[in-house]
């Protein structure tokens, strides 16, 4: 294998790095704690957290998953049980929150719950339940012309069209992560997917192309009504979208050498931190260190030249980064909960997800 080093725009061929020995040693520690806290709080049912919100317990089996330690079997298996019990008749593998603004955020959770029981070989064992899930999530994109062609949101059932890149990212993952499923599908059944262009379309229309955000990606566009009365700053790309736009421009199958992909990496130097997620402060950090190691390990980028140039090992600075905000206890945090990550199972989760990928 081969590692990638970015230098300016141009993409260098180098020997693939590996942590250093303490940093392993250290990191696997650090994976081992994460995991033991992880399965110490599961409930009897199999769930963490929000017995509402299955994806966020998806995320636990992920990480689990994609370790493939023997120590979270049973806890794997318990989380796999529960996230199948939470399938509906529409095929969505969510819990209907009647009354509640976006309801039981049906495509969110059923994307999430998808990769994580796919990932985990539910696919076998439930091939019907997860042939069901993909097809209720191709039904949730936006068809209809206009700001959100293309497009996916949090709920199929949501009475008004709206869609960001987070959803849209993690529908992606699910239908891309999964495409294999479609061989299994019954003989005569329509294989099911997603518009791919319509999708490649709408992630590129997030994406600015001058000026100091250029590269990066906003969440989405849709003006807020403090700035529609000049209160507010016009919209601003920020790190962890930037790295989920990343991701979904792989995903819609753009060439890492396309001038657009090529933009986000100039991005990546200019703002490269792991002390924040850039522009958003310590706001969804744990989901900013998870989708920098998933869009960066399938990018295939060992190493950042910065703005600054300085050269960046990102998997050596973000295993630091991680093993130093681990909680005594073995999970993580964050004091700042305006994505829910004061929850240490949706932190602990991200954190997980980023270590197995900087581990494999």
């Amino acid at each position: 294998m081969k590692r990638i080093l970015l230098i300016g725009l141009a993409l260098v061929s180098l020997p693939l790095l590996a942590l250093k020995p303490e940093t392993e040693i250290a990191a696997r520690t650090a994976l081992d704690k994460g995991f033991q806290w992880l399965r110490t709080t599961q409930s009897a049912e199999g769930s963490w957290s929000d017995k509402r919100f299955p994806g966020m317990s998806a995320l636990a089996l992920w990480a689990m998953a994609n370790a493939n330690l023997p120590q979270n079997a049973e806890a794997a298996q318990k989380a796999e049980a529960y996230l199948i019990a939470c399938a509906q008749p529409d095929g969505g593998i969510y819990v209907p929150i009647p009354g509640r603004r976006g309801g039981g955020l049906g495509n969110y959770n059923t994307c999430l719950c998808l990769t994580a029981l796919h990932a985990a070989g539910a696919g076998t064992r439930h091939t019907a339940t997860l042939l069901a899930a993909r097809a209720y999530i191709a039904s949730t994109q936006i068809e209809t012309d206009g700001l959100h062609e293309g497009g996916f949101g949090y709920d199929k059932k949501s009475p008004r069209e709206y869609t960001d890149l987070n959803n849209t990212l993690y529908a992606l993952d699910a239908m891309r992560l999964t495409q294999d499923l479609e061989e299994a599908r019954p003989t005569g059944e329509k294989k099911v997917d997603v518009n791919w262009e319509a999708a490649k379309q709408y992630v590129l229309s997030m994406q600015q192309t001058e000026g100091e955000d250029a590269g990066g990606f906003l969440y989405n566009r849709e003006v807020p009504r403090a700035q529609q009365e000049g209160k507010a700053p016009s919209l601003k790309a920020y790190g962890s979208m930037t790295y989920a736009g990343l991701l979904a421009m792989l995903h819609c199958n753009l060439s890492r050498e396309d001038p657009r992909v090529r933009s986000v990496y100039k991005y990546i130097g200019k703002h490269w931190t792991l002390e924040e997620n850039p522009g958003q402060g310590n706001q969804g950090l744990y989901f900013y260190y998870d989708i920098l190691a998933r869009a960066l390990d399938a990018a295939a980028i060992e190493t950042i030249e910065c703005a600054d140039g300085s050269s960046i090992d990102w998997k050596e600075a973000l295993a630091e980064a991680l093993i130093r905000r681990q909680q005594a206890d073995g999970s993580w945090v964050n004091e700042n909960n305006r994505f829910w990550e004061a929850d240490p199972a949706l932190s602990t989760s991200y954190a997980l997800l980023a270590l197995t990928l900087i581990l494999k």
